[in-house]
């Protein structure tokens, strides 16, 4: 959700299209629900372990915005909240992968959903790479970085996948 709100501070300024503002009223709101969910729905409260999950979230929050600050088109406060989100969003997934390889086993939803959220990514960088080619060259080299740096982290996940897909077992992570 930290992403998102971060991203999307230009929608209370700047009005691109009524397509644009509602997509992102809908990932803060939808991102928002799932936190709603995660922190307070009895049903799924209850499937959280404390004892495995023991990642320092905020390492990734405090490094996400130190190169922010460090790193960043321009020095406005938008921009600093934009890099910090791409930044974010590259990292935000260690948690979960980490947690999954403690748990070792993971169930057919979390390993398919952790495979298309990086799928996603890989064709993003496909789409970044057309938009190069067809737009005049134009890029911003901080989404590049955080977009290959993100779906490297999924690499070893990937392989693991397919490796349950072609064998026709059970997803297993290494410990």
């Amino acid at each position: 959700m930290l992403v998102f709100v971060a991203r999307y501070l230009d929608l209370f300024t700047d009005y691109v299209s009524l397509y644009n503002s509602v997509m992102k009223m809908v990932f803060i709101t939808s991102s928002a629900a799932i936190v709603w969910c995660m922190r307070r729905h009895p049903q799924v409260r209850r499937t959280y372990d404390k004892e495995q999950d023991t990642f320092r979230h905020a390492v990734l929050v405090a490094a996400a915005f130190l190169l922010a600050l460090m790193f960043h088109d321009r020095f406005t406060f938008r921009e600093i909240c934009w890099a910090f989100s791409i930044y974010l969003e590259a990292v935000a997934i260690l948690p979960q992968l980490v947690l999954l390889q403690r748990s070792r086993n993971v169930d057919n939803l979390t390993g398919q959903y952790v495979f298309f959220l990086g799928a996603y990514r890989a064709f993003y960088i496909l789409n970044w790479i057309y938009r190069y080619f067809t737009e005049g060259h134009h890029s911003r080299w901080i989404p590049w970085l955080a977009g290959l740096v993100q779906t490297a982290l999924y690499a070893d996940f990937f392989y693991y996948y397919f490796l349950s897909w072609k064998n026709n077992v059970k997803l297993e992570l290494p410990a």
